[in-house]
């Protein structure tokens, strides 16, 4: 696919993503839905207007109706398309990147996102438009008010209120900014906001789930028991303990699969996680008899594994969390609502729940001229053939393309750090050779 990553469209705006791109996609979805109702919110980017009515635009020009509810988390436009029956969900977000960047996530009617193979149909009918007649056209509405909707579901989504938790929450001036503090308030916590303005000049700089070191500082000073982290667009989310430790995803699947356990609610005793969970939380895991499946990375590919195969949770170390009982995309707010459940109930602290050996994860970003041709070098499947048969009960290697670069991402995991360190660094130099004679 040309445009589509591994979470929707996504890139620097006026270079990977601009108005015909948007327009096109909006047009396109008229293709696979006759005059389809879609519902749409954003971030809070300072382009999130100019994708915003170019999307729109295709959009009515297919006959769509497309119904606005501005700035709110990817999950509110996920709840609302599944619960409101549209027949897509879009929000204009880039997720974590940058403020210059910019992307496109679709959701189904059942508010889960799109396939490759769907994803592969859209594209195709990009530039190939579709005109309805002019007393055909579709419609355009403002509805904000929908995103209460969404606020009284998480209210709802746990059995006690949160009072006596002090709780620190870093917003990353992102779609969190005026939901987030609104729930946990509302549930009688203490809270206390960081990088709590929408501003789309600030978003994900330097602050939110890619970068706590704001929030750690945060959590100590104001002495609280938990601090939460969200993503731009607040699918994602990172925790921080009283203590002032990372919490990452990773962890949060730990904490949250044995409370599960504990109550007879983790369907199956089984979770989903990617090729990049840590081994260390794998090996847990199995010690409390909870198994685990690894998907591919992203978390669309979380929520396919986890409806094969029946699980309830899932998530990647980079914070998306999928609670399938309540919604079938990573939802951080959703996620911080359920942990503070969990601390308030088990009246323990997030660090001696989350209490676990993390082993050495060596990750190295290789830029290359051809992540494909690289890739699908079979000098390099067998290079690391060779590493897997040697160090088979020692290692675990992953090597990928990225989504979004002309990038190739290494990452090689082991109780040695010495050993992941050298076989990541033989395989940066592998890649890096491979490249040249490109």
């Amino acid at each position: 696919m040309k445009f589509f990553g591994t979470d929707g469209i996504r890139g620097e705006v006026f270079k990977n993503i601009d108005h015909k791109i948007a327009f096109d996609c909006g047009n396109a979805l008229c293709r696979l839905k006759d005059s389809p109702k879609i519902i749409l919110g954003k971030d809070t980017r300072v382009s999130g207007d100019y994708i915003t009515m170019s999307f729109c635009l295709g959009a009515i020009l297919g006959g769509a109706t497309v119904v606005d509810v501005d700035i709110c988390p990817s999950a509110t436009v996920a709840y609302l398309a599944k619960n409101l029956g549209y027949d897509f969900g879009i929000v204009i977000t880039a997720s974590h990147n940058p403020p210059t960047h910019n992307g496109i996530k679709i959701f189904n009617e059942n508010g889960q996102k799109l396939g490759d193979e769907n994803e592969d149909r859209l594209e195709n009918y990009f530039g190939d438009y579709i005109r309805k007649d002019v007393m055909q056209l579709g419609k355009y509405k403002k509805l904000p008010k929908l995103k209460q909707k969404y606020i009284n579901f998480l209210k709802k989504s746990i059995k006690c209120d949160l009072s006596k938790l002090k709780i620190v929450l870093d917003c990353c001036h992102g779609a969190s900014t005026e939901i987030a503090p609104k729930i946990f308030k509302r549930l009688g916590a203490k809270v206390v906001i960081i990088n709590g303005s929408p501003d789309g000049r600030k978003i994900n700089v330097r602050c939110g789930a890619t970068d706590v070191a704001k929030l750690k500082i945060a959590v100590k000073n104001n002495k609280a028991d938990v601090g939460f982290a969200f993503d731009g667009d607040s699918d994602r989310i990172i925790g921080v303990d009283e203590k002032g430790e990372e919490i990452d995803g990773d962890k949060i699947i730990f904490v949250v699969a044995n409370y599960l356990k504990q109550h007879n609610i983790l369907k199956n005793n089984l979770v989903v996680g990617t090729k990049l969970t840590n081994l260390g939380i794998q090996n847990a895991l199995k010690d409390n008899k909870i198994d685990i499946k690894l998907a591919d990375i992203g978390d669309k590919y979380v929520i396919e594994e986890m409806l094969k195969s029946g699980a309830v949770l899932g998530g990647e170390k980079s914070g998306h969390i999928i609670m399938s009982d309540y919604l079938q995309t990573g939802d951080g707010i959703l996620c911080a609502v359920k942990l503070a459940e969990i601390l308030k109930l088990s009246q323990k602290k997030f660090s001696e729940l989350a209490n676990v050996e993390i082993y050495p994860q060596i990750c190295i970003n290789c830029p290359v001229k051809d992540k494909y041709a690289v890739i699908n070098n079979k000098n390099l499947d067998n290079f690391i053939k060779d590493i897997e048969a040697h160090c088979a009960d020692k290692l675990s290697i992953l090597v990928r393309k990225s989504g979004t670069e002309n990038v190739i991402r290494i990452m090689v995991m082991g109780k040695n750090e010495i050993l992941a360190k050298k076989y990541a660094q033989l395989l940066e130099q592998k890649v890096k050779e491979i490249d040249q004679d490109l």
